[in-house]
């Protein structure tokens, strides 16, 4: 399966991406671990994001979407994966778009968590109490870009009927088992038996 999982800062995503890609069987892909990887293999499209990065400058789009382009070259993502933190911005999707046309594949679903805007700054509040007022700072800069920038991308995939919505604010098991459910949904044939059983032979829950 080829997926997309969206979701604002602290939503959980890095969490849900590496379980679903542990019982698919396919590779999560982070924007910055696919940079990384990238740099270290000295590559046309790593060694730009090199010396963009060495300036303290972001990456442009069309860097960034090179990387990812090649990324899902690799032999082990020729059955699926898992796009993390990518696409950032509208016009980032609609280059993966093209360039998944170009090697005639498309997208399977959109997984997007969402979170109420408040409870999820609890959280990050919750997790280091002495150190909040400074995170709730961070947050809510990164909840602006997050809403400025990434936001839109949902609609956009919600408009091709490929996204789905699940609460992530909900305990990181039902979160998973949720995702499940709707994977199960837009791949029957990967998700088969009465309990809709993983790959791995995980049982999900019956559905609702």
């Amino acid at each position: 399966m080829r997926l997309i999982l969206l979701g604002p800062p602290g939503a959980g995503k890095g969490t849900q991406a590496t379980r679903i890609a542990m019982r698919l069987g396919t590779p999560q892909l982070s924007t910055g671990d696919m940079l990384r990887e990238a740099v270290a293999s000295h590559s046309t499209a790593g060694l730009r994001a090199k010396h963009i990065m060495d300036r303290g400058e972001l990456v442009p789009d069309e860097v960034v979407v090179s990387v990812v382009a090649n990324r899902i070259d690799h032999s082990d993502a020729a059955n699926g994966f898992i796009l993390d933190g990518f696409p950032r911005t509208v016009t980032q999707a609609e280059a993966l778009d093209q360039e998944l046309a170009t090697r005639s594949i498309e997208l399977d679903a959109v997984l997007e968590l969402e979170v109420d805007e408040e409870a999820l700054l609890d959280r990050i509040r919750g997790r280091a109490v002495e150190a909040a007022k400074n995170r709730a700072a961070v947050f809510y800069t990164w909840l602006g870009m997050y809403r400025a920038q990434t936001a839109p991308v949902t609609e956009y995939y919600r408009s091709q009927g490929l996204l789905s919505t699940v609460d992530g604010l909900q305990s990181i098991d039902v979160v998973t088992e949720e995702l499940a459910i709707v994977l199960a949904k837009f791949s029957p044939n990967e998700m088969r038996g009465d309990n809709h059983r993983w790959p791995d032979g995980t049982a999900l829950l019956e559905r609702r």
